[in-house]
């Protein structure tokens, strides 16, 4: 495994594929890397990929909470700057998708293209990620398994891709109660509806039809405040998973 020192913590991270322009994953809130093993095997023909875990995710350690979206695209910066990326398109999804639009208006000299999916402006309430985060405190991530299922898959990908689906729900488990927490708050605090129309990278949005987390409407918003496209796939809030081809094509369509 590889990780990237920092001041606070370490990032690990994983790089596929030896030729093209450079393509960075951003993960979701509870996911690990292996999140996009999907688009890794499609694209890594296509693009130098770099992708990472989030500080508290994965093999990554969890600086003391709590974190500020600034933070997370902080972090995506350090990894631009440690292999030397001047430019790179950018993909996340939920947080990720965040991430994604930070760096797009903090940094856009650093992207070529942006694909937020899955994602919004603003994501929840200040209030409903402090109840989240009150109740993982107290009893951790397990008791959140059943109910992040039904709002990451579609009740037939949950039958039909029992084991990818039970791979990624382990890893949402494993996953830092310190490092979710910490981001928990990044997303109670993180709205980006005023600087939206700072974003003048090339923006793909990407939603999951059947996403009650992040609605087709909140990736429409984005994509018209910014001047992007948007594409809809069937899925729910892993649209990438759910979807994997589809979302790979798509992908593919805008990059290339």
């Amino acid at each position: 495994m590889a990780f990237l020192e920092l001041d606070t913590h370490t990032l690990h991270y994983r790089i596929d594929g030896e030729h093209g322009t450079w393509l960075m994953f951003c993960n979701s809130l509870g996911t690990d890397l292996h999140m996009w093993d999907e688009q890794v095997a499609a694209l890594a023909g296509h693009f130098r990929i770099l992708r990472y875990d989030r500080r508290g995710h994965g093999e990554s350690s969890a600086p003391p909470a709590p974190h500020a979206l600034a933070d997370l695209g902080a972090d995506a910066l350090a990894l631009m700057d440690a292999f030397h990326i001047e430019r790179t398109a950018f993909c996340g999804l939920s947080i990720g998708g965040l991430v994604a639009q930070w760096v797009a208006i903090n940094a856009p000299q650093r992207l070529s293209h942006v694909v937020v999916c899955a994602s919004a402006a603003r994501i929840g309430s200040e209030e409903s990620w402090r109840t989240r985060a009150l109740a993982v405190a107290a009893h951790g991530l397990a008791p959140l398994r059943a109910a992040t299922a039904e709002r990451w898959f579609g009740d037939a990908f949950r039958r039909d891709a029992a084991t990818r689906v039970g791979q990624i729900l382990d890893s949402f488990e494993a996953t830092s109660v310190p490092g979710y927490l910490g981001c928990c708050a990044a997303l109670g605090a993180a709205d980006l509806h005023a600087q939206l129309g700072q974003i003048h990278v090339p923006l793909l949005a990407i939603a999951g039809d059947d996403d009650a987390v992040c609605p087709p409407s909140d990736l429409r918003h984005i994509a018209e405040r910014t001047g992007g496209a948007l594409e809809v796939l069937p899925g729910r809030h892993l649209v990438n998973v759910e979807s994997a081809a589809g979302f790979s094509a798509a992908l593919q369509r805008f990059l290339l």
